[in-house]
């Protein structure tokens, strides 16, 4: 055995070592039964919504949260109109939001958005609120939602997450690609962590938090390009235990371009990156001293995959040169990456596959396409590969999503033989 193919086996044997466990986590999710609710508390909440450029969806989110089966006066929506240049902001206040508009070309993200409206909460709402959920503007809830979520928070969890679905998986190999990892993150990550007394992970929306977490966290201070992991993770160190919701639906729109998913999972990549760099020592200490899962969890969800991958990449590229500029035979390397390929894309299919099976029904795309993209999963997530390296290079900076995907939840959910509306013309962003 050479030293490529070598180091291809030691990088399959550290990734088998680091995530074997998640494997634990499928039978976990498929038998184990959530422990009944509690007594229901009726708390009130402030639906926090950071918008920029988002007059196609944010009406028909905001419609969405006005029509809960939850009290109404017990709901109150604001949004955050953040360096808009569109009408974002007279639209949500045709549909009842409360409009906080920012202009800040300077402090640029969801982060600094939220905690902008936070303090605009704080120095003019009326009233104090037990909790807030986060949103987006492609957002649409399930009609019970709130009322599901408030069953959870009820239960005494301070920060609770939802099952995140897609209003596009059929759009192409990329909206796919996206929705079947959010699927399988709330069904066989987060579900399975509920069920063993860990703590789940938020991801980018459709979450809530106590006002008590907020004011021990001195507001919204989370600005990393991931500052959705950065909460997480920063709360996990504390000690809070994130909890999970499956019965709150919660569905958004995914990128369908590869230019722009691209631009997304480099952000992605690098603040996964920024967040290990400022919380990873206080993990690992999570995980040494207090013996803590949540913490070994959250660290393997936030760098040894990437690390893992840049190794593989910079290698075998490496090697390939050498050997060609030598004028040595590829032959071995060759089949060395190959059968490495070979068992990623098995794995990946394998998990994709199971996830397919599982949430066939909240899947809203023809059968067909379900079945294709089961078999294209590991394509989409083998594009993380070039990602990861280039975000080690590439100057990052957030930048907005174009959404454009205006749908009612009665579309979203339209049998696959009806007509649903088509993509809108992408437009430029700042």
């Amino acid at each position: 055995m050479g030293v490529v193919e070598l180091i291809n086996f030691i990088i399959m044997c550290l990734f088998f070592v680091c995530y074997s466990y998640q494997f634990f986590y499928i039978p976990v999710s498929l038998l184990g039964k959530h422990r009944p609710h509690s007594a229901v508390k009726i708390h009130r909440y402030a639906v926090l919504i950071a918008a920029r450029n988002e007059r196609e969806v944010i009406g028909q989110l905001i419609d969405s949260v006005r029509a809960q089966d939850y009290p109404a006066e017990l709901i109150d929506i604001f949004v955050a109109a953040d360096n808009c240049t569109d009408d974002t902001a007279l639209i949500a206040r045709s549909h009842g939001a409360v409009v906080y508009e920012r202009q800040n070309r300077e402090l640029v993200g969801k982060g600094y958005a939220l905690r902008f409206l936070l303090s605009e909460i704080r120095r003019r709402a009326d009233g104090d609120y037990d909790g807030f959920f986060v949103l987006d503007a492609d957002n649409i809830l399930s009609p019970d939602y709130i009322s599901e979520m408030n069953k959870t928070f009820s239960d005494g969890y301070e920060i609770v997450t939802s099952y995140r679905n897609s209003k596009n998986y059929g759009d192409n190999w990329i909206s796919a690609g996206y929705a079947l990892w959010f699927l399988r993150e709330a069904r066989y990550l987060n579900n399975a962590r509920m069920l063993l007394g860990s703590s789940c992970a938020v991801s980018g929306t459709g979450f809530m938090f106590s006002r008590r977490i907020i004011e021990n966290c001195g507001g919204w201070n989370f600005f990393l390009l991931t500052e959705d992991i950065e909460f997480t993770i920063a709360n996990v160190i504390k000690g809070e235990k994130i909890g999970y919701c499956p019965t709150a639906v919660l569905y958004d729109e995914q990128p369908v371009s590869f230019r722009q998913s691209w631009r997304q999972r480099l952000r992605w990549s690098r603040g996964y990156m920024q967040v290990f760099a400022c919380y990873g020592g206080a993990l690992l200490r999570g995980v040494f001293k207090n013996r803590s899962l949540s913490c070994y969890d959250m660290a393997m969800n936030i760098m040894p995959a990437a690390v893992l991958s840049c190794v593989s990449v910079v290698v075998n590229v490496t090697a390939a040169f050498v050997k060609f500029g030598n004028g040595g035979e590829l032959s071995a390397l060759a089949l060395s990456l190959g059968q490495t390929v070979l068992n990623l894309y098995l794995t990946l299919f394998v998990l994709g596959a199971i996830t397919t099976a599982t949430e066939w029904k909240q899947i809203h795309c023809s059968s067909g396409k379900k079945l294709l993209y089961a078999f294209t999963f590991p394509i989409f997530m083998f594009t993380y590969l070039p990602i990861c390296v280039a975000s080690l290079f590439v100057d990052v900076s957030w930048q907005p999503i174009v959404h454009q995907r205006s749908m009612s939840l009665e579309e979203i959910c339209a049998p696959a033989g009806k007509k649903r509306p088509a993509p809108g013309r992408a437009k430029k962003t700042a």
